[in-house]
């Protein structure tokens, strides 16, 4: 399905982890492998720009990480990367050049394409951030399905089964959502939209809109 597709979602050239993306048919398909994507890149990474702290965390020497961010592995941490006071990264997550990650936010499993932003209180799980896209303060992706039952994708009329207990968003490029937002289990949001503060955002949502709630999403244009 094209909404879906990592091209039609990412500029793959914006993330150190291009290989994890190639050859999947739609973006969700990489969230099982990070773990073990962060595991076979860290070995490769140039000891001149990388250093390894503790178990499988390796993180850029450019990078400013606070000495009261908690960092578990596997983890990537790209160069000009700032991880701010208290940031709380639990593993499985590359987070890209240029990224922030700031005070009480929660990362994991999770790819931040280069120059995202997290900066104020958000949680972010088993989701894909495209490049230049920020996550207002408080908006947070929700995981998990009330009923634990596995995620589904709503496409228009159509529902795309993940396979996935475990999946909260996916913002292309350059997405803007809004204070206080929930992202629920399945968001999909195409690149160049904006959502609306204290939005309840479910399903597909296209690229270059605004969302200002379920039943009124608004081409820019």
């Amino acid at each position: 399905m094209k909404e879906l597709s990592c091209e039609n979602l990412f500029d793959l050239n914006k993330t150190i982890a291009r290989d994890l993306f190639e050859g999947k048919n739609m973006a969700f398909e990489v969230l099982p492998e990070i773990s073990d994507f962060i595991l076979k890149l860290g070995q490769t990474l140039p000891e001149e720009r990388f250093e390894k702290r503790g178990e499988n965390v390796w993180v850029a020497k450019s990078a400013n990480v606070a000495p009261t961010a908690y960092l578990n592995g596997p983890l990537i941490i790209d160069e000009e990367a700032e991880i701010r006071h208290c940031a709380f990264i639990r593993g499985n997550a590359i987070v890209g050049k240029n990224a922030v990650v700031g005070n009480s936010t929660e990362l994991k499993n999770v790819v931040l394409f280069d120059n995202v932003q997290v900066p104020h209180y958000n949680y972010v799980g088993d989701s894909i951030l495209g490049y230049k896209s920020h996550m207002g303060a408080g908006s947070i992706t929700s995981n998990v399905k009330s009923d634990k039952t596995l995620v589904e994708i709503r496409v228009g009329q159509d529902k795309v089964k993940t396979g996935l207990k475990k999946m909260g968003a996916i913002l292309g490029d350059q997405v803007e959502v809004g204070c206080g937002s929930i992202l629920n289990p399945g968001s999909v949001i195409g690149a160049n939209t904006n959502i609306y503060p204290l939005s309840s955002v479910r399903g597909y949502v296209p690229g270059g809109s605004i969302y200002k709630n379920q039943n009124e999403v608004v081409d820019k244009k």
